[in-house]
């Protein structure tokens, strides 16, 4: 069995200190097989911001793929937005958007983050045509008989939780990915955890969000995703910080 440890939205600058140390504890005492981070490792992209959180992804000795989330494009500062807007996560290239390869496991990534859009809320996602060719070309290379997890910052779709994604061409995208055989599509952005079945290209494909570890929550305390997946299939338990349960999440059909 292959456990992952999904956690996003954790947002340094504004991060839950008690939540941080919690999932260390958690991290350094279970050992899962890797974390997927899904993006807004910061709260502003500044400098500060991104040394704590790459010390912090750098500790968790376990592999690690990080995805970006609009927080950790440069807001204020549109040079760096527009012509270097990773520059600060080059200390940890090796994580960003990073495939990882586990035992029956393949973690994809998938850009749905933009410098610029022709709309006035930039914080919503955007899938790129180069971007979801990149990522069906790696689902489709996968190993068969392997599960394809793609790992993104925006829900594809609306989930209907408090906070809205209105990611541009993503039902389109998750279309495409469901043709290319991935299993689930992993997100952040809204705060809240959800696990919804779509049926897609005669395929089912689960749209799977994470909370958050910042001070920004929403309906949900400060949580995580731990995702089981053996032969038969996967499971997601939320994981909540004390004393709130560990709540097993009910798989819902899209309406």
């Amino acid at each position: 069995m292959v456990r992952l440890f999904h956690v996003s939205d954790v947002h340094f600058g504004r991060e839950d200190r008690a939540a941080i140390a919690w999932f260390n504890d958690l991290v350094h005492k279970e050992q899962p097989d890797a974390v997927v981070m899904t993006g807004d490792l910061t709260i502003r992209a500044r400098r500060r911001e991104f040394a704590d959180g790459l010390a912090w992804l750098q500790g968790l000795g376990v592999p690690v793929t990080v995805e970006v989330g609009n927080h950790d494009l440069p807001y204020y500062n549109l040079f760096e937005r527009f012509a270097r807007p990773y520059r600060r996560y080059r200390s940890v290239e090796d994580m960003i958007e990073k495939p990882l390869e586990l035992p029956g496991v393949t973690i994809v990534p998938m850009v749905t983050t933009a410098r610029f859009q022709w709309r006035f809320n930039w914080s919503k996602g955007y899938v790129a045509k180069r971007e979801l060719a990149k990522a069906v070309a790696l689902a489709r290379a996968a190993r068969p008989g392997t599960r394809v997890f793609i790992a993104c910052h925006h829900p594809l779709i609306e989930p209907h939780t408090r906070m809205s994604a209105q990611t541009h061409r993503g039902a389109e995208a998750l279309q495409a990915l469901a043709e290319a055989g991935a299993d689930a599509v992993l997100t952040g952005h809204v705060h809240d955890p959800f696990d919804i079945a779509h049926d897609a290209a005669g395929h089912q494909i689960r749209l799977i969000g994470a909370g958050t570890l910042s001070e920004r929550t929403r309906e949900t305390p400060p949580s995580f995703n731990e995702i089981r997946v053996g032969a038969e299939g996967f499971s997601v338990k939320v994981r909540t910080l004390a004393p709130e349960p560990d709540v097993k999440l009910p798989v819902e059909q899209a309406a």
